[in-house]
């Protein structure tokens, strides 16, 4: 990275019902990458015009009502791609709105929203383990992790216990199941380093919380939200955080967002 730069992932849970948490998180924090998911809108009905008056540029991949990742940016992204780019035989992995990449000022930006996975067993657990290879063959054919690069977003996947408030209750779930923590460990084998993790190593931190049985007032979270830097980007990050405070008071989103400042 030339510049410093202040990347942060969030997962909003629609855009349309945190438009106004978004535009004074703009305010409030001037990052200068914001990776969102769940914005859960079409492309032409995504806040452009709101954005642009905050001072940002916004590239998105979204559709209706599920899904949808966007990568608002300081300076003008270029490069975009959408979609994993699945093989003949897999193109039903990319038959939803869920990865998006650019280049912001010479950094590559990869966003994710990865499936939740619905329960073991099930289909949307097949679906789940399946976009997590591809996501693998991607990292290695389709991203430079020799070169300044970031790897964010919602990965539905609590890596390690210590991820997890209460690891015994989750450890057979689709978040926390030893597959899905192999097949994220497959994506930091690719040249890419936990930044949170890297920064915090001892340190219990979690980015989502279920609205129901009152589980963030009781602690009750998980960190599934992440971001993954190169090793030239990892080098330079000085600090990385959640912002468990933007989870509180009303209207808030499930998930908080997780921040990463690169020198």
């Amino acid at each position: 990275m030339v510049t410093p730069m202040k990347v942060v992932t969030w997962n909003v849970n629609s855009i349309r019902a945190r438009h106004d948490r978004v535009l004074a998180f703009l305010d409030r924090e001037s990052p200068d990458v914001l990776c969102l998911q769940e914005t859960k809108v079409a492309d032409d009905v995504f806040p452009h015009e709101a954005i642009a008056a905050a001072g940002y540029h916004a590239v998105v991949h979204g559709q209706a009502t599920y899904n949808g990742v966007a990568i608002v940016s300081r300076t003008e992204a270029s490069d975009v791609v959408t979609g994993l780019g699945a093989p003949d035989g897999e193109h039903a992995l990319d038959g939803q709105a869920r990865l998006i990449a650019a280049t912001v000022e010479g950094v590559r930006v990869v966003n994710a929203y990865v499936p939740n996975g619905g329960e073991i067993g099930s289909d949307k657990w097949t679906f789940k383990l399946a976009w997590m290879a591809a996501m693998e063959r991607y990292l290695r054919s389709a991203c430079d992790t020799g070169s300044d690069l970031v790897f964010v977003g919602d990965f539905n996947c609590a890596p390690r216990d210590l991820d997890v408030a209460n690891p015994d209750r989750w450890r057979e779930t689709v978040l926390c199941a030893d597959k899905v923590r192999e097949l994220m460990r497959a994506w930091e084998a690719t040249g890419l380093t936990d930044v949170v993790r890297s920064l915090h190593p001892d340190t219990s931190m979690y980015s989502w919380w279920d609205y129901r049985r009152l589980a963030f007032p009781k602690g009750d979270g998980l960190r599934i939200d992440h971001i993954l830097a190169s090793a030239s980007s990892a080098e330079r990050c000085t600090a990385a955080r959640i912002d468990r405070d933007e989870r509180k008071g009303k209207g808030a989103s499930d998930h908080a967002p997780v921040i990463a400042q690169f020198a």
